[in-house]
């Protein structure tokens, strides 16, 4: 006779205390969260283990047929369950059984809902509960009160205190908060990995103070416009918090060398530091992080403005930093052609390139760049006055992997340098404010040609382009018609920017522009011009609709013969009044901001 099969049994080895070890990764569904581990960072918290004091009934269990999913091991019933997608699922997955509900409840409750005062008060009264089921506030992982910045304060997140295996802390923008408030969440936290209390100007030392005293194993820091914090507590942190990795002090306007050095040579696993407007850092620190950070990813030095040469030149020059991929150093305007040489020679791998605003910046300091070559995505170089032609065009043909590119405010920029940006096969963003020397040439450079590497602008059948993001701010030159060829060329277009173009300054196109932002001078509402998202395929569909009254033979710019763009002119009219390109993209759901080419093409020069 066969044997009856025992119940499935219940692990009882303690899970593990860390989610990783290895550097976090910033994944999609982090909500407003820093900091992440892995894609599902909730497998830092799931398991059985958690519930080794819970009492469950054997015998109970044997007087049951159990089905033959009740005798699914723990990790393929978590793995299951990790798959649901609502919070409804995963409640009523804990009442079937005591076996599910152990499997269950720590991915409900490794990262609770708290985006309404209704969910945060129904956390509160869980985990302070003495005699429940489970022991709620050892299941907490993750903790964001960012959605309730407005209301949370000191002694919202008191009761909160008891939840010390907290791994994710975000308390982004919550400006009632004080250090009272926040050490109490701090204080005896041993399993702290990421904290952000971006925005809290009333935090002092004192709760930097509290994370190196007991957060050992932190690996990311945001403490942006927390003006109070001083070298004193990040010192403190640098040498207890020896694995910090991701590092945000923007606005950290007291901050000195003396942190800065401390934290690269007592942190080396550092990959990424932000010190966006650290107004009193100069060189030595600059070359430490670099020096110290054999792991160093991303180097962000916007509008520090004390940075010198020297920065750089101080390099070792019998050493390369290939794991340097991004380096920003907008503003940063005593640069010059000399230190981004030596950076290029030092970081020969780098990405992403930002040189916006370093006005002293020649094509010497371009040429240098070309040196990238593939590895180059993305540069900005807007506000380098001094490039020319020559530069952009060496630049295109060795760095033809380039994604996005920014040049605005470079006014001695001719077509020649777009109808060579137009080759780039990869090419998605492109920033033009005020070049205003560009024509519909240019344009119909961009919308027409063939999308490969030394492709000519001539020739050939048009095609689509890739464009998605085009800058086209105070280019005077610019007609209707040029603009038109560009909307039916780029179906995946999702923001166009004609501010002061006076082509499209009329009520029946400005009918589509989006609202000028309201911090805006009545002279720039009345020259403002921004086609985004849904705006855009409106302003395509209209202008096809109208297309008769606006192109036709004797008004087109470009007659037969002339340049590499022009063409048969009935090739032309025909090109004009397609409709079929523009009508067949899909509508963005809303507007598309991109934050890094409105801070140099938009927010600067449509002020102007």
């Amino acid at each position: 006779m066969s044997r009856s099969r025992p119940p499935a049994r219940v692990s009882r080895d303690h899970a593990s205390e860390s989610s990783s070890s290895s550097s976090p990764e910033r994944a999609a569904d982090d909500d407003t969260d820093f900091f992440t581990v892995q894609a599902n960072d909730s497998q830092s918290s799931i398991g059985v283990s958690t519930f080794r004091d819970m009492t469950v009934s054997p015998p109970m269990e044997r007087d049951v047929c159990l089905s033959p999913i009740c005798m699914l091991p723990a990790e393929l019933l978590i793995a299951i369950f990790a798959k649901l997608g609502s919070t409804s699922d995963l409640r009523n997955c804990m009442l079937v059984s005591k076996t599910w509900a152990m499997n269950s409840v720590d991915l409900l409750w490794h990262r609770p809902l708290c985006n309404s005062w209704k969910h945060l008060l129904n956390v509160v009264h869980s985990v302070r509960k003495t005699d429940g089921y489970f022991a709620y506030h050892e299941l907490v992982k993750r903790l964001n009160l960012s959605s309730l910045a407005e209301q949370v304060s000191d002694g919202t997140v008191h009761p909160l205190s008891g939840c010390k295996r907290v791994e994710r802390l975000t308390l982004t923008n919550c400006t009632k908060l004080s250090d009272s408030g926040v050490t109490d969440l701090l204080d005896g936290n041993r399993s702290l990995l990421a904290l952000d209390i971006s925005g809290l100007e009333l935090i002092t030392d004192h709760t930097l103070n509290t994370v190196a005293a007991n957060c050992k194993r932190l690996q990311g820091l945001n403490i942006t416009g927390c003006r109070q914090v001083t070298d004193q507590s990040l010192i403190a942190v640098s040498e207890n918090c020896r694995h910090i990795k991701r590092l945000k002090f923007n606005e950290c306007s007291q901050l000195t060398n003396d942190s800065i050095v401390a934290l690269a040579r007592n942190c080396p696993q550092i990959l990424e530091i932000d010190l966006h407007k650290c107004s009193l850092i100069t060189d030595i620190s600059v070359t430490s992080l670099i020096a110290n950070g054999s792991h160093l990813r991303e180097l962000r030095l916007a509008h520090c403005e004390l940075i010198t040469d020297e920065a750089f030149l101080a390099l070792p020059n019998d050493r390369t930093f290939d794991s340097l991929r991004i380096l920003d150093l907008t503003a940063c305007d005593q640069l010059t052609d000399n230190a981004v040489q030596k950076a290029i020679n030092s970081a020969p791998r780098l990405r992403n390139l930002v040189l916006a605003k370093c006005r002293r910046i020649t094509d010497r300091a371009v040429l240098a760049i070309t040196k990238l070559g593939k590895n180059l995505h993305y540069v900005h170089l807007g506000h380098c006055a001094a490039i020319t032609d020559k530069a952009v065009i060496q630049l295109v043909k060795t760095c033809n992997r380039i994604r996005y590119i920014d040049l605005a405010c470079c006014h001695r920029l001719t077509d020649a340098s777009i109808q060579q940006l137009a080759t780039l096969p990869k090419l998605r963003r492109i920033g033009l404010v005020k070049c205003q020397a560009i024509t519909d040439r240019s344009i119909m450079a961009l919308a027409t040609a063939k999308q490969g590497h030394g492709s000519s602008v001539s020739g050939g059948s048009m095609g689509t382009s890739s464009l998605e993001r085009v800058h086209l701010s105070y280019c005077v030159h610019l007609t209707l018609q040029g603009i038109h060829v560009l909307l039916n060329h780029c179906p995946s277009l999702t923001h166009l920017s004609l501010t002061g173009v006076q082509a499209f300054l009329r009520d029946d196109l400005t009918a589509f522009c989006r609202d000028a932002p309201p911090e805006f001078t009545e002279h720039q509402r009345d020259v403002f011009c921004v086609f985004s998202g849904p705006g855009v395929n409106r302003l395509r569909n209209y202008l096809n609709q109208e297309a008769l009254r606006f192109f036709n033979a004797d008004t087109f710019i470009y007659e037969e013969g002339e340049g590499d763009i022009a063409g048969d002119e009935q090739e032309v009219a025909g090109l004009l009044g397609a409709a079929a390109l523009g009508e067949g993209g899909a509508e963005a759901d809303g507007e598309d901001v991109d934050e890094d080419f409105l801070e140099g093409s938009e927010n600067g020069a449509e002020r102007a």
